[in-house]
Parts: structure tokens; C-alpha cells; sequence
């Protein structure tokens, strides 16, 4: 009775230990609002190998050139299978399906992240914050290795990375080009087969 009694208090006493524990280590982490906080949560999701966990840590511009990509490529793929020929129709579906079956933005930045080793590169690179300088909008986190971790603040206030911006930004455009191509193509296709019909 009195080891039962025992063992209550010492398993009651760790509960109560590993329970203040879990809640300080979730009260001292840094808010998402802050350039740190938001570095410290790309750091734990290119640890974990899941780029899409931190697509809410780019900024605007990256997220909506993500969304863009996906929009066009499902458009692409859709007027391609509707009107072009073969082979060339297996071909370019097959090309664009994964974009364009990707069901959110962090699923295309993730693709982009796998296709260009941006995990790998992030992995060698982060490490613990050494000093955070902020300037209005902009924030630049620099780490121990000494490595600068540009950010931006979004319109909701939470810190995201530019890293990839640009890039994808680039994707984006040229993915509405190649959609302008595509649908002119489709459209001499259609033409073409029209004329035959007749």
C-alpha cells in the first residue's frame, strides 16, 4: 500500500514536471511575429524535411507566385489534354500534372524546394541566431555560422523569408507565358481539326 502511494507521488511529481516543462518551452518561444521566431520555425520544418511547413514563413509575394504556378499549370494541362494531339499531349500532361494537381501553394513550394535542393542548402546553413537586425519592414536574421536569412513583414505581421522570391516570382511569369502559348497552340489545333471535319 504504502509503495502504491509511493509510486503515485513520484509518477504524479514527473507529470507535474514534464507539464510545466512542455507549457514554458511553448510560453518562451518566440511569436511568428518576430524575425527570430519566424527563422526559429523554418529551422524545425527543414528539420523535419517538410518544406510545406514553412510556406507560411515566405513572404506574400512568394506565396502568391506558388498559388499563380499551380492556377496555370492546372489551366495548361487542362487545355493541353483538351486540344493538342498526340504525342504531344501525353507528353505535356505528364509535364505539367504534378503542379497542376498540387491541392495548395505549399505544395508547389515544395516541389520547387525538392526539384532545386533548397533543403539541403537550408540544412547546411541554419543554425542558432546569433543577432537579428530590423529596419521598418525588413529584417535580416544572421546565425552563429554567420549565414543572413532576409526577411519581410506580411501584411498580417508574421516574418517571411525572401529567400526564394524572386525565383518563384520568375516561375509565375513564365508560367502566364507559357499558358498564352499553350492556349494559341490549342486554339490552331482546334482550327486544324475543324478544317479536317469538314
Amino acid at each position: 500500500m504504502r509503495t502504491r502511494r509511493a509510486l503515485f507521488f513520484v509518477l504524479a511529481g514527473l507529470t507535474s514536471v514534464l507539464l510545466v516543462a512542455f507549457v514554458w518551452a511553448h510560453v518562451s518561444f518566440p511569436s511568428d511575429r518576430t524575425p527570430e521566431g519566424a527563422y526559429l520555425r523554418v529551422v524545425i520544418a527543414v528539420n523535419r524535411g517538410r518544406a510545406q511547413d514553412f510556406f507560411a514563413y515566405t513572404e506574400t509575394r512568394a506565396q502568391h507566385a506558388c498559388y499563380t504556378i499551380r492556377d496555370y499549370r492546372k489551366k495548361m494541362r487542362e487545355r493541353v489534354l483538351q486540344s493538342y494531339p498526340e504525342p504531344e499531349r501525353s507528353r505535356l500532361a505528364a509535364e505539367y500534372a504534378e503542379q497542376a494537381a498540387a491541392p495548395d501553394g505549399a505544395d508547389v513550394f515544395a516541389i520547387y524546394a525538392r526539384q532545386n535542393g533548397w533543403m539541403n542548402r537550408l540544412r547546411k546553413d541554419m543554425s542558432g541566431v546569433a543577432k537579428v537586425e530590423v529596419q521598418g519592414e525588413r529584417a535580416t536574421v544572421q546565425t552563429a555560422h554567420g549565414t543572413r536569412y532576409p526577411f519581410r513583414r506580411r501584411d498580417n505581421g508574421i516574418w517571411g523569408l525572401t529567400l526564394f522570391t524572386a525565383m518563384l516570382s520568375a516561375e509565375a511569369e513564365k508560367a502566364a507565358r507559357d499558358l498564352a502559348l499553350i492556349d494559341k497552340a490549342a486554339s490552331d489545333y482546334e482550327h486544324a481539326a475543324q478544317r479536317e471535319a469538314k
